[in-house]
């Protein structure tokens, strides 16, 4: 117990809840161009999504193992999964780990990484949505409504006219936006079963459950991955890290503090996803489209979990 009021008070702290919730958004914004820079170093440049799949396998079974060796390291003691914890992490596993992510490598092989970052943050205005079908407490307000509008607005001005990358393609920004919703839908079935199972024990579960679905997947329909150097090494190593770190740093000021409160810096993910990838990969970022757009998004996103209270 005296661990646990130190580590209130600790996290508790603002300084600390700005630093960690901007290295957590930083660390997710940067997977968008490691994905990118990861699919050149891995030499997967041909058309066919295989070779994906098993590349994201591979990187969601490392920080799946990651997350669940460090909760156990945490507890004292080996943490596994009970037999009642089944249902949730096979059903979370499916949705926000196989689907998802189906979709998700698929279309950022179609999609810049600024493009696709802005795109992706719809996955908080359809977790607004689905919160107010799925849950009596938690309908919609004045404030959650022009959150969305501006955030689907922010979609519509990336594909309004010519070019941003050839404008709406299916397997580009549609497969993003189905990605979005699984995420989305993963956050509901989280909120229901993490009542009765430990959200570290969850996610690292149906983390590394979904990277061997995924493997296997990919290997099923002929893909594979070679490690052709340390370059490979490194980036596999920086994904599966980003994932598990930034959902540690996450659970931890989700833990100690309101949620509304944490949610509130979700707006940063865009953000560093579109800077990140224009740094990293040589982006525009600049096009006013991308900027309107990434203002939209943002805006929408701070929006949608202010509180009054504070």
């Amino acid at each position: 117990m005296d661990k646990e009021v130190k580590e209130r008070a600790f996290y508790t702290k603002k300084a600390v809840i700005l630093m960690i919730a901007v290295i957590a958004m930083a660390l997710w914004g940067s997977a968008f161009p490691a994905i990118k820079i990861g699919y050149k170093v891995f030499r997967i440049t041909d058309g066919t999504p295989a070779d994906r799949f098993v590349f994201a396998g591979v990187r969601f079974l490392l920080a799946g193992l990651l997350v669940l060796i460090y909760n156990s390291a945490a507890n004292r003691r080996f943490v596994l999964p009970q037999k009642s914890d089944m249902r949730g992490i096979l059903l979370l596993s499916f949705v926000q780990t196989v689907l998802e992510y189906v979709f998700f490598y698929v279309s950022l092989a179609n999609l810049s990484g600024v493009k696709g970052s802005i795109i992706n943050s719809m996955g908080n205005f359809f977790a607004v949505i689905l919160a107010a079908l799925a849950f009596k407490d938690d309908r919609m307000t004045v404030y959650k409504t022009i959150g969305c509008i501006l955030g689907f607005a922010g979609v519509v001005i990336c594909n309004l006219g010519g070019d941003i990358n050839t404008g709406f393609t299916l397997t580009g920004d549609g497969f993003m936006l189905i990605a979005a919703f699984c995420f989305a839908l993963g956050g509901v079935i989280t909120k229901v079963y993490a009542k009765n199972t430990e959200p570290a024990l969850l996610t690292g579960s149906q983390l590394a459950l979904g990277g061997i679905v995924l493997i296997v997947l990919g290997l099923a329909l002929g893909g594979r991955l070679g490690f052709y150097g340390l370059d490979c090494v490194l980036s596999m190593a920086y994904l599966a890290l980003l994932s598990a770190a930034a959902f540690t740093l996450w659970a931890k000021l989700i833990k100690y503090n309101p949620v509304g409160k944490i949610s509130l810096f979700g707006f940063l993910n865009p953000v560093f996803g579109v800077i990140l990838s224009g740094i990293f990969l040589g982006e525009d970022f600049l096009d006013i489209k991308l900027v309107l757009a990434l203002v939209c998004v943002s805006t929408g996103i701070y929006i949608v979990n202010y509180r009054k209270d504070g």
